[in-house]
């Protein structure tokens, strides 16, 4: 049913009615803006460039076809922004060795984002998220936030469904590792 709504406003939009765009902002607006405030870190830069992920959809919207869900294509506007914001800025992530990684039990990752009560340990995983990399953020964010599936995020990201099940378990261990280094 919402595809076919955005398909009809987007025909409106095409036709003239530029007021009409004002309903994917409403939308969507939010949801970007906590993607791209994920990976830029600051709600400042997150709240001009969702601006500019709108202009440039609307200006390009006689580009989508519709070969993925409209709320997809935007997604993937807002990460390309956002990855690009990060590379201007030259923002350091933390690099993790593979074998440090790969030794973190699965059961360990797995609980890491988990709902907790416990103050201290959201602040760490706060922290520990902004040391991620802004794939890493959006794999996150999209997932666990925006709670999108598997091959949703696929297309966002432009990867298989089974490299973001094996990108989002390895994301999962590294927080783990993040959050308790140095107890």
């Amino acid at each position: 049913m919402v595809q076919n709504e955005e398909k009809q406003y987007i025909a409106r939009i095409l036709d003239g009615d530029t007021e009409c765009f004002s309903f994917f902002l409403d939308r969507y607006g939010r949801p970007l803006f906590t993607l791209i405030v994920q990976i830029v870190g600051c709600a400042e830069d997150a709240e001009e460039l969702v601006q500019d992920v709108f202009l440039k959809a609307f200006r390009n919207l006689s580009s989508y076809k519709g070969e993925c869900l409209f709320s997809t294509w935007l997604y993937r506007i807002a990460y390309n922004a956002a990855v690009s914001a990060t590379r201007r800025k030259k923002q350091e992530f933390f690099y993790m060795e593979e074998n440090t990684i790969n030794n973190v039990p699965d059961e360990k990752a797995d609980e890491v984002l988990c709902p907790s009560d416990d103050e201290e340990r959201t602040v760490k995983l706060i922290q520990a998220i902004n040391l991620l990399t802004a794939e890493e953020k959006a794999l996150i964010t999209l997932f666990y936030y925006e709670e999108k599936s598997v091959e949703e995020i696929g297309e966002v990201l432009k990867l298989s469904t089974g490299n973001v099940k094996v990108k989002l378990h390895r994301t999962r261990k590294k927080l783990y590792l993040l959050m308790n280094t140095g107890e």
